[in-house]
């Protein structure tokens, strides 16, 4: 009988230290999303604090952000450029605004390409992956 209670005792413990081991693997995974979460909020602090710093001293900043500021400038200067020359080629060729063809990008959202039309019969099936 004494063999039982120590093998008892035995499995007990082990209980306990798992659970005990549980606990802390569950709490190092949540402080390490509570980390990612705080890493997000910088980085989106760092954008805010970029657009303010260029919005207020974009055109005259200090030498160690000049780089860095003609690299934005002229990035919206090549958006206008772009922005034109679709405006031109929708006048040129009738293209109205609802188009479906027409789609513009932004880039907080993922581009998904249009689906075939439903029907098609010339889409060739896909090949199930090669392994």
């Amino acid at each position: 009988m004494a063999f039982f209670d120590t093998f008892k005792d035995k499995a007990m413990d082990l209980a306990q230290t798992g659970v005990a081991k549980s606990k802390q693997l569950a709490e190092i995974a949540k402080l390490n999303l509570a980390n990612a979460g705080e890493e997000d909020n910088i980085k989106k602090a760092y954008i805010e604090l970029g657009k303010l710093y260029y919005a207020e001293r974009g055109m005259a900043p200090e030498a160690a952000y000049a780089a860095l500021c003609e690299k934005v400038t002229a990035a919206k200067v090549n958006i206008e450029e772009n922005k034109a020359r679709i405006d031109e080629l929708k006048t040129e060729e009738g293209i109205l605004e609802d188009d479906p063809v027409i789609m513009e990008v932004h880039p907080e959202e993922p581009v998904t390409p249009p689906a075939p039309p439903a029907g098609d019969d010339n889409v060739p099936p896909e090949e199930p992956p090669q392994f």
